[in-house]
């Protein structure tokens, strides 16, 4: 998954100020960085300066934020005042520039929100959401900065400018139209309320979620461990320490937890609690339930796209998507469900005969399928997944992506010397990344791969600064943060096929911002049905038989992981498909039909139960996110109706990796992976998508590989 700015997420991914630095005289400049507050200072030290991640405090924050957002409004008086004509010279390009000071509070508050939240920072969270909403509402809605660009859109419409600059124009003016620009003053008046509304309701809908995350653990004696991994058990034993239990074993309400528990725990009682807790969060009917906090939330959606004479959150939300419409997007969703659901037919099948074989006199429930799946896997396949984890360290896929990185972008990774960047926990570790053969410096790439109270659960990639060149090259600041299980002291930290899966994923999003190429700065911005092709593509370099010969090595003998396991890995590749691609795909149905649906009356715990029955969701499994916790949809607008996406990116990635096992040199072919880097990562949003695609492949991506990829049958008419 990745994570948009913390700022461009809370404004409503307004198309309007991004991180760079404001021109301004030097009396000016002087003027605004004089401050004692460390989150408004300019960022200072080596690699064109860095956040001073070691001296941020969450009392700064409060001041920060107001103050930043005094200064931003500054910048855009600057520019609507300016009594010359518009141009892109003295109107987009200032625009562009504008609210430095605020994209620097907003990198740390990024921080503070999501790798280290505290109770004291969610209550400023919560102060602060509604003024950063009006805050937003005055840029928006500044109805003197909206004519100076619509005049420079027009005249671009007639006198058209320079590629980047016609695609920054274009881009802007769309952001302002659809976010209100054009409305009356009563209805920009209700606009801009409803705004203010819905940034409370994303506070208190994630802090929510986290506070579910934090308070469900499981704790369990030393005779409940049966079928654990000894590493799991130390890292549980550890972080019930931490927590005051000690002699116990700790189950977090996390992924990472949950899901190894769920596959190796023989007690199946114990699962089902550990199961209701991570499935339950934000609906345990108490005072941190989100089931009407969501329903305002669709209701204030679908009221506010209203006043601009859409019908729904979707139809606005999907125009400037590559799907351009829901019922594309629906259309891809119902080609795939039959096949998915189907294959889960036949994956409990095969579940319910191991049980009834091992006479365990059970029918197979949610909590039971990662148990059974994993002895189907073993029986089917003889492959047994914590057998593969022994070869997946922590390290070792570290090591790997930076190979794939080296061979495909000519990028060289070297560990930062401790001490010499801001980090803003001593488990975070730093790389510079330069190019291989001129040395030149890229930028850094910052590492927080373990969970710990505070961080939200999940993988992401961010970025504290983006590259741009308009006013001289900047360097990228990008990170990846996850949320392994921290090992015992001494001990290497093993992950799952899915979970190294899911590491390369967002190393991608990070290789994304490094290979930027682009000028301005809206042109880093991503088109959310798009953005996730980038990371899905790069998964497929952890199966390719160079990083499995070098980098899959045994944790405590060294040796290579044996040709024959990974010939039945390969072997199983299409294993338990029905699961992956159902948990996935109800999330994403429920997503579009929440937003299509008319919320008045709308009960969501209904209504998920209700339509899941009418798509025939298999019972013995659930949506991978269930609506109270959904956190892409509701803690913001990023990826609401949006979270088809990543199955519209997974067609483009199917396609994509057609190209490379055709190529000659195969993933590792220099002319395939040059236009890779050209066409698909280097451009950004500087063009259109669907071009960007054809120029890479010659053509559209067509469905069939994706099917192939999941040993699904193709859908028929």
């Amino acid at each position: 998954m990745i994570s948009k700015s913390i700022k461009t997420a809370i404004l409503c991914s307004i198309v309007l100020c991004f991180s760079c630095k404001d021109d301004k005289n030097q009396e000016e400049k002087m003027a605004k960085t004089e401050y004692d507050n460390v989150l408004l200072q300019d960022w200072e030290g080596p690699y064109q300066g860095l956040p001073a991640f070691d001296k941020m405090s969450v009392q700064d924050v409060k001041e920060a934020v107001e103050t930043g957002m005094k200064l931003g409004l500054e910048d855009i008086d600057a520019i609507t005042n300016n009594t010359e004509a518009p141009t892109f010279e003295n109107t987009i390009v200032p625009l562009e520039a504008s609210a430095d000071e605020l994209n620097h509070v907003f990198t740390y508050y990024g921080i503070l929100s999501s790798n280290m939240s505290s109770p004291e920072f969610r209550d400023i969270q919560a102060e602060l959401a509604p003024k950063l909403s009006d805050y937003n509402s005055k840029i928006s809605q500044n109805e003197k900065l909206f004519k100076r660009v619509k005049a420079v859109y027009d005249a671009s419409q007639q006198n058209p400018l320079p590629e980047d600059q016609q695609r920054v124009v274009d881009l802007t003016y769309k952001g302002f139209e659809m976010n209100g620009a054009n409305l009356s003053e009563e209805k920009k008046k209700r606009y801009a309320a409803i705004n203010k509304e819905l940034s409370s309701l994303y506070t208190k809908f994630s802090n929510n979620v986290l506070h579910d995350e934090e308070n469900y653990v499981t704790y369990l004696n030393k005779n409940q461990l049966g079928g654990l991994s000894e590493s799991f058990m130390n890292s549980a034993a550890k972080i019930a320490k931490d927590k005051g239990q000690d002699g116990k074993y700790a189950i977090t309400n996390s992924r990472s937890s949950m899901d190894p528990f769920l596959t190796y725990s023989t007690e199946r009682e114990l699962r089902k609690i550990v199961w209701t807790n991570y499935y339950s969060r934000g609906d345990n009917a108490d005072e941190f339930d989100n089931n009407e906090i969501i329903a305002e939330i669709l209701r204030l959606r679908k009221e506010r796209v209203g006043l601009m004479g859409y019908e729904n959150y979707a139809e606005w939300r999907l125009q400037d998507r590559m799907a351009k419409t829901p019922e594309n997007a629906m259309d891809l969703m119902m080609a795939v469900w039959p096949a998915a659901i189907a294959r889960v037919d036949e994956e409990v099948a095969d579940m319910q005969a191991v049980a009834d074989a091992n006479g365990d006199s059970i029918k197979i429930e949610p909590w039971d399928y990662r148990y059974y799946a994993e002895k189907v896997r073993q029986k089917k396949y003889d492959l047994d997944s914590d057998e593969v984890k022994q070869y997946l360290q922590l390290d070792k896929l570290t090591e790997a992506m930076f190979y794939v990185a080296g061979r495909l972008f000519n990028y060289k990774f070297t560990p930062v010397e401790d001490g010499k960047v801001p980090i803003f926990h001593e488990d975070v570790k730093v790389w510079e990344v330069t190019d291989k053969d001129s040395g030149k410096h890229i930028g850094l790439w910052y590492l927080d791969p373990y969970a710990r109270e505070g961080k939200r659960s999940g993988a992401w990639a961010t970025t504290y600064r983006s590259y741009t060149s308009y006013k001289g090259e900047t360097n990228v600041l990008a990170s990846n943060n996850s949320n392994f299980v921290k090992p015992a002291p001494g001990e290497p930290v093993l992950v799952s096929w899915d979970d190294a899966t899911t590491f390369f994923h967002e190393f991608g999003h990070a290789l994304h911002f490094f290979s930027s190429n682009v000028k301005y700065p809206t042109l880093n911005s991503g088109v959310r049905d798009y953005t996730e092709f980038q990371s899905q593509l790069l998964e497929r370099w952890l199966s390719t038989d160079e990083v499995i010969n070098q980098f899959l090595v045994h944790h405590k003998t060294s040796e290579p992981i044996p040709a024959s396991l990974v010939d039945k890995i390969k072997k199983a590749s299409t294993f338990n498909q029905g699961f992956g691609t159902t948990e996935y795909l109800a999330s994403a149905l429920i997503d579009m039909k929440l937003h299509l649906a008319d919320p008045t009356n709308i009960d969501i715990d209904t209504f998920e139960r209700e339509t899941l029955a009418e798509l025939n969701m298999p019972d013995e499994l659930p949506m991978r996110h269930r609506t109270p916790h959904f956190g892409h949809v509701f803690s913001g607008e990023g990826y609401a109706t949006a979270y088809y996406g990543y199955m519209w990116a997974d067609v483009l990635t199917s396609d994509a990796s057609e190209a490379f096992r055709d190529a000659p040199e195969g993933f590792y072919d220099a002319e395939v992976a040059e236009k890779l880097v050209k066409y698909l990562f280097a451009p950004r949003n500087s063009m259109d998508p669907a071009e960007a695609y054809r120029l890479f492949r010659g053509r559209d991506a067509k469905i069939e590989a994706l099917m192939k990829d999941r040993g699904f049958p193709m859908p028929t008419e």
